[in-house]
């Protein structure tokens, strides 16, 4: 964990990130650490994973002792000497927590950092990012400090303070004799397990006794032989500070794995250790302690975070309420005040309601923001409205009669002055004042009084006073608590300590202080409490370095850079203010931001000398129109940062009224909108490319559609908005639609235009243009732009063609343009006309996967076809189908895969079996036993053309549809067609001798090498509702089984087929193919046995393998039926293969092959234990994960008998594996995946997350001799 713990002089010493630089990242000022909050102690910020070490070095800090002795070691032992000595060793250690402390007690800041104290213990390698157990970091962090203060006035201070002696003793009952061994101790470690508590832990290491006897009897040796004898344990020596280490992780050798006791532990604020210690002169405060920090664990034994309760011993911190408390508080004060409102009490007198709501206050007095809210609740009125106009400000009111209120804590509280508190508290409730006197010990008259005699006295002073008050309830004790979680710091009560008794949360070190150490005055709320000078000069420096940069940054964050345009720069054009020159419209200015508006206008003054008249500062925009100005800055008491001024912004500087002569309109409803403006133009060579003449307008949102029209001087004029197409199609045409009456009284705003859009301005005279096509209300503009082409391609059909094939050429084209003439143009531009003189030809279009579509029709035009403009046609030889034409792909089912479908155009009036024997003649078949079906979107036949009168109309047949022609008979309506294939056998030697490995394994995948074992024999076609022992009967009608000779049906064993893998066994001879899920287009295997098989439905065929014994190697397989329906468990599994080999279950192991991965999956024979209060568990079955066993599947057996090779793995096995891990290397290194694998021994792997390696704590110390 710590590298070498000295360095050389002048190295390894750096500071904090206070003395760094104050620029990061290009020069930026980066922003200075804020200063402490109000409870005035500093965090530590976590380095990643080092929240275990901030834990113990806040505890280390508030330990007064520790924190003082390393205080007082000289610089010159710790290495620091003068810098023109060289060759120094440095004790880095000590130097840098002396350092740190020095900033957490005394830097201005919320955290500290401790990348110093890292490095020091050379932690170079991220060690900072990795979680370590806090009680282990105790042990080595004290043996670092021991190493490192050797030769030093400090050399004894761990032993000092930390080292405990406890002694083992055993007592013979014969002579009595007493033997011990000494133990020295740095941390009391207990047991969590079975103990309800430390004191019971405590009681059982050192007060009960264990007695040898009978077996276990103990040899003395002044007897010499075995006696009876006790052995116990004490406490002989008792260190100032006391460590206990609580063993909240342990191993469940069960499970085989760690986890975390959360179970409830309880520990004493103070413990008397006189019970547990050898008895000794000593006073009985020697063995008393107390506790002062409680390290806290939260999270699991992989994993967790660490925080630390802390007792502000020395006071350094502002302990306040936690906020539940203060809510709690109020609740009971509203309570309080309405039970005690029958308090008699002049409402006139000013000076007699406010001394009765201050006296009302179980804490003596009231936040000077909270009195005027309880002055109301109280009388029904607030101060201003009730007393202001004759009695002033209740802060003067107050300071004037000092006689009776005392104002406490610089100012923000008000208290009754003592003589008057004792007689309102006496008159209200003199039990409750009473009650709270003897259980607080001082009563809040009495703290108030001290504070009056002591005004002028020191802070802690009046802090205490202020925690008292803040309370409201009777103090645990004089020091209070808190929780230093990393960076945060919080109160807490005393009895939240016992929430971390128990649960994921819960105690992980204790800490305990001698009750008899006391505390010297001085050091009460002191943090500079004996720090060295050097430091604190040090710390000085650093904090005057940090407050500079405070009001460094605090000038620079609120500096806004602005730009002034002045209004005598500007006009008004298009709805917005435009410059006459860009040189001169801007200033740039750089301005305070917390400075008000008026001192903005001054300086804006200042620079203008010129200036006359009224001046106006106006927050402006730069929109597409130009610049438009929002509000106007007319509070001059205003900051700058309310009024919205933020960097980067546009001031316009003007009279408020006008520019240059013109009214000039501000707000959002006046903001301009830029249209671009359309009109036909008789001018076509001044137009556009779309044949229009185009103009940009700005008009304000709330100017309405008819105002723009009228603007624009063309009264008559149809306006129209563009048509907003999602998905134009190719029609060469830009459509708009005319805007109706209701729309043109509507402003900008809400027809929701936007800067950029069109409008159309068309005359009644030019709406009869052949450049404008007007239908109802929407406007079709032809534009003459050069996107309106089609691009034709010649596709050959012939080999002599194919130097033809690189011909093609753009054809103009629109929308309306038919695609017969797009294919005649395409033939003159080709050049084509003599070449394909006679010969049909038609127009088709590719998909994506290159293969040419249905003919379009070429009475259609472009845009009804659906084919886009700027798109590829391709000119191919054959006819194009008419309108009452269908163009089909036809497949068939004998053919191979290969060869190109056929195309075919028939008429949709054909009838089904017409179209059968259209498409048999054009493929050349003979016959008329064939019938049609449907191939889907997927390529996968579908349901058969039954009703063969019907035509192709009717029965859904569209344009493009691909029909598979299949032979045969047309099967009749719930009949299903199988795939028929027969099973050869598995592929053991033949001889029956020992193999060398499973047979599947000398393939890829079990998918290959069951596809080699499979022959197709044919097609059945069977009704959904004939059984399993219909389709054995009629599968042996094939022409390819006429040979095969089996005594019975059940002779044959029925494999269903999934991805050319034996998925199940077809069982129940009675049951129907439609209640096995059996479907059209099912594959199924048939497989010859030599007995006769009727299978249950839990049974479960397995191929079970027995290990050769001392060799790697497998003897031939055996089918086993197991009976999973008795015992579906791994413990069945076991002891029906005992039954089968006759060997008990205790000798045997199992394992199931995965032959994808060639791994075995072991299958153990233990249950998990179960508590009785908890529920039964259920039974896992082995048929579901992660077993998953299956009909086929092959197990592997051990007998441990005469095998003592525990392992599955061949050699088969493990070369395949290494093919598996260099082609996942390979396609990793390609890109096409990053899988990450686990090694497991002997070959296994296992694709898996990674976990960062558990790093030991370690350490090499340097020597100082």
């Amino acid at each position: 964990m710590f590298g070498d713990l000295f360095e050389q002089d002048g190295e390894g010493l750096g500071d904090s990130d206070v003395s760094a630089g104050v620029c990061a990242g290009g020069g930026k000022e980066r922003e200075p650490p804020p200063p402490r909050g109000p409870i005035r102690l500093s965090g530590i910020r976590n380095q990643g994973g080092t929240c275990y070490l901030n834990a113990l070095l806040q505890t280390l800090l508030f330990t007064p002792e520790f924190r003082e002795q390393l205080f007082s070691l000289e610089p010159q032992e710790l290495g620091i000497v003068r810098q023109d000595e060289v060759d120094t060793e440095v004790r880095v250690i000590p130097l840098e927590l002396q350092r740190l402390f020095a900033r957490l007690l005394l830097l201005d800041e919320q955290t500290a950092s401790t990348t110093a104290l890292t490095d020091s213990f050379g932690w170079t390698n991220h060690e900072e990012m990795s979680q370590h157990d806090v009680q282990e970091l105790n042990r080595i962090l004290f043996s670092a400090l021991e190493s490192s203060l050797i030769g030093t006035s400090g050399s004894a201070l761990i032993q000092q303070l930390y080292h405990g002696t406890l002694v083992n003793q055993i007592t013979c009952k014969e002579c009595n004799n007493v033997s011990e061994r000494q133990e020295d101790f740095l941390d009391l470690t207990v047991c969590v397990r079975g103990v309800s508590g430390l004191e019971e832990a405590l009681w059982s290491m050192f007060v009960e006794e264990e007695v040898f006897e009978g077996n276990n009897l103990y040899r003395c040796s002044r007897c010499e032989r075995l006696v009876h004898a006790t052995k116990c344990a004490k406490l002989r020596k008792l260190p100032p500070f006391l460590t206990v280490s609580l063993l909240r992780f342990s191993f469940d050798f069960e499970k085989c794995e760690r986890y975390k006791d959360t179970s409830s532990y309880s520990f004493p604020l103070s413990i008397d250790l006189q019970p547990y210690s050898e008895q000794s002169s000593l006073s009985d405060s020697e063995f008393c302690y107390e506790l002062f920090s409680i390290i806290i664990h939260k999270g699991g034994c992989y994993g967790g975070h660490y925080h630390v309760y802390i007792k502000d011993i020395d006071q350094l911190g502002n302990w306040e309420a936690p906020e539940e408390d203060v809510k709690e508080k109020q609740t009971q004060r509203k309570i309080q005040t309405v039970k005690e409102s029958d308090v008699p009490v002049d409402m006139e007198d000013p000076l007699s309601v406010l001394t009765v709501v201050i006296a009302q206050e179980s804490s003596g007095s009231v936040l000077m923001d909270q009195l005027g809210q309880k002055l109301m609740d109280r009388i029904g009125f607030s101060w201003n409205k009730k007393f202001r106009k004759q009695f002033g400000p209740i802060n003067k009111f107050l300071r004037s009669h000092s006689d009776v209120f005392l104002l406490v804590s610089d100012g923000s509280r008000v208290a009754l002055h003592p003589k008057h508190t004792n007689i309102h508290t006496n008159a209200n409730s003199p039990k409750s004042t009473e009650a709270e006197q003897g259980g607080a010990g001082l009563s809040v008259a009495q703290e108030v009084g001290h504070e009056a005699e002591h005004q002028l006295g020191t802070e802690q002073s009046r802090m205490g006073v202020e925690s008292e008050i803040c309370l409201g309830v009777e103090h645990e004790s004089s020091c209070h608590w808190f929780d230093l979680n990393d960076s945060m710091v919080t109160p807490i009560r005393e009895r939240d300590i016992r929430k971390q008794f128990e649960g994921k949360e819960s105690a992980y070190m204790l800490f305990y202080r001698k009750k008899s150490l006391q505390r010297p005055p001085e050091a009460r709320g002191n943090p500079a409490y004996k720090v060295p000078p050097h430091l604190l000069e040090i710390i000085h420096e650093e904090n005057v370095r940090l407050q500079q940069r405070r009001a460094e940054f605090d000038v620079s964050s609120n500096t806004v850079e602005f730009r002034l345009h002045l209004a005598p720069c500007y006009c008004t054009r298009n709805g917005a203010l435009q410059p006459f020159s860009t040189d001169t419209s801007t200033i740039t200015m750089t301005f305070d931001r917390r400075k008000t508006v008026g001192d903005l206008r001054l300086a804006v003054y200042q620079m203008q000398d010129q200036w006359e008249g009224d001046m106006a500062l106006t927050i402006a925009k730069h929109l597409p129109a130009g610049l438009h100005l929002y509000n106007t800055l007319t509070d001059d008491e205003q900051s700058l940062y309310s009024a919205g001024v933020s960097n980067g912004c546009d001031l316009f500087v003007w009279n408020g009224r006008e520019v240059n002569g013109e009214r000039v309109q501000i707000g959002t409803e006046w903001e301009p909108v830029l249209l671009n403006v359309m009109r036909p133009d008789a001018d076509f060579e001044a137009a556009d490319e779309s044949g229009l003449q185009r103009s940009s307008h700005g008009f304000p949102r709330a100017l309405t559609l008819s105002g723009v029209r009228e603007a624009l001087g063309q009264q008559e004029a149809l306006v129209c908005q563009e048509e907003k197409r999602a998905d134009p199609d190719g029609g060469g045409a830009s459509g708009w639609r005319v805007c109706s009456p209701e729309a043109m009284r509507k402003t900008l705003r809400e027809l929701t235009l936007r800067d950029g859009d069109s409008l159309l301005l068309l005359p009644p005279t030019r709406a009869s243009d052949s450049m404008f096509s007007v239908n109802g209300d929407l406007v079709t503009l032809m534009t003459p732009s050069d996107c309106r082409w089609l691009q034709v391609q010649f596709w050959p059909q012939r080999a002599a063609e194919e130097e033809e094939e690189g011909k093609l050429k753009k054809i103009v084209a629109s929308g309306d343009t038919l695609l017969g003439e797009v294919k005649q143009r395409a033939l003159e531009e080709l050049q084509l006309q003599e070449q394909l003189t006679g010969v049909p030809c038609c127009l088709r279009q590719l998909d994506r996967t290159g293969k040419l579509l249905p003919p379009v029709r070429e009475e259609l035009c472009l845009r009804d076809a659906g084919i886009r403009l700027m798109t590829s046609l391709y000119l191919c030889p054959g006819p194009a189908p008419e309108c009452s034409q269908l163009f089909l792909y036809c497949r068939v089912s004998t053919a191979p895969s290969s060869e190109p479908d056929l195309e075919l155009i028939v008429e949709e009036t054909l009838s089904v079996k017409e179209c059968v024997m259209e498409m048999v003649r054009a493929a050349g078949l003979e016959g008329t036993c064939w019938h049609l079906r449907r191939m889907d979107w997927c390529e996968e036949v579908g349901e058969p053309l039954r009703d063969e009168n019907a035509s192709l109309l009717e029965v859904g047949v569209a344009n493009g549809d691909t029909l598979m022609l299949t032979e045969g008979q047309l099967p009749p309506k719930g009949f299903l067609k199988l795939m028929i294939s027969w099973w050869w056998g598995w592929s053991e030697d033949v001889g029956g001798e020992c193999v060398s490995a499973v047979p599947e394994l000398n393939h890829s995948t079990e998918r290959t090498h069951t596809a080699k074992m499979m022959k197709f024999v044919g097609f059945v076609e069977i009704s959904e509702e004939a059984s399993l022992q219909d389709l054995r009967c009629q599968v042996l009608t094939l022409p390819a089984l006429v040979d095969v000779c089996v005594p019975t049906p059940e002779f044959l064993r029925v494999w269903l087929v999934e991805n050319q893998r034996l998925n199940k066994i077809l069982r129940g001879n009675t049951l129907t193919l439609r209640k096995m899920k059996v479907v059209c287009g099912s594959e199924i295997c048939i497989q010859k046995l030599q007995c006769e098989e009727n299978l249950g439905v839990k049974d479960v065929l397995l191929r079970v393998r027995m290990g050769v014994p001392g060799e790697r190697a497998y003897y031939p397989s055996q089918e086993f039926v197991w009976d999973a329906g008795r015992d579906p468990c791994a413990k069945g599994l076991y002891h029906s293969l005992s039954s089968l080999y006759g060997i008990s279950p205790e000798n045997l192991l199992l394992a199931k092959h995965l032959p994808e991965k060639h791994t075995w999956m072991p299958i153990h024979n233990w249950t998990q234990q179960v508590s009785k209060r908890k529920k039964k568990k259920k039974v896992e079955s082995l048929q579901g994960a992660p077993y998953c066993l299956r009909d086929g599947d092959i197990i592997g057996v051990k007998n441990l008998l005469v095998d003592s090779n525990r392992e599955f793995n061949t050699l088969q096995d493990e070369e395949a594996q290494q093919r598996l891990r260099e082609q996942t290397e390979n396609r990793r290194k390609e890109g096409h995946g990053n899988v990450t694998q686990e090694t497991w021994p002997k070959g296994k792997t296992r694709a898996t997350k990674h976990r960062k390696p558990e790093v030991a704590l370690s350490i090499n110390v340097g020597v100082f001799r």
